[in-house]
């Protein structure tokens, strides 16, 4: 008999150890609400990182025109040659000058590339922190993944800046 009763409490601590694990478990894994969520009151300063004409557009247009002040104004012109002769030496200006321009744009594209990859979170509010603190740095449109929810960055009514399900 007093076997029966240890049998008895044994099944009943592990009904309860069986009821408080499945419990827990569904107290962590809570899914992404495929619903509207505002990123800040206004959409000002979305973007403004990637230039006009591709990621980085000014800062590389910068960097050529030192590269080709620097060139140009040097004291030392590559012997035989004088300033009489300036017209090959512009040529190689330019063409060495362009090329880290154009260099200088593909790390930029690249940079843009490797952000939009990243942009899968595993929670909303991580994501919202993330657009928030990076704004300038992504185009209204912009695709980003919560928790396997599809949302695209756009803007409100009111001009809110938003994340909103890609299908309702």
């Amino acid at each position: 008999m007093a076997e029966y009763e240890v049998d008895k409490e044994m099944r009943v601590l592990i009904l309860i150890a069986v009821a408080a694990m499945a419990g827990a478990g569904c107290a962590h894994a809570q899914r992404t609400e495929a619903r509207i969520h505002v990123i800040s009151e206004d959409a000002e300063g979305v973007g403004e990182a990637l230039g006009h004409g591709g990621a980085g557009d000014a800062i590389c247009q910068e960097e050529l025109e030192k590269c080709m002040t620097l060139c140009w104004e040097k004291s030392q012109w590559p012997y035989p040659h004088n300033p009489k002769q300036a017209g090959w030496y512009y040529k190689r200006c330019t063409t060495d000058c362009n090329k880290d321009f154009t260099d200088c744009e593909e790390e930029y594209e690249e940079a843009a590339r490797e952000r939009e990859k990243k942009l899968e979170f595993s929670r909303m509010n991580e994501a919202i922190e993330w657009l928030r603190a990076h704004k300038t740095e992504v185009a209204l449109g912009t695709v980003v993944i919560v928790a396997g929810i599809t949302f695209v960055l756009t803007t409100g009514g009111s001009g809110a800046l938003i994340l909103a399900p890609l299908a309702l």
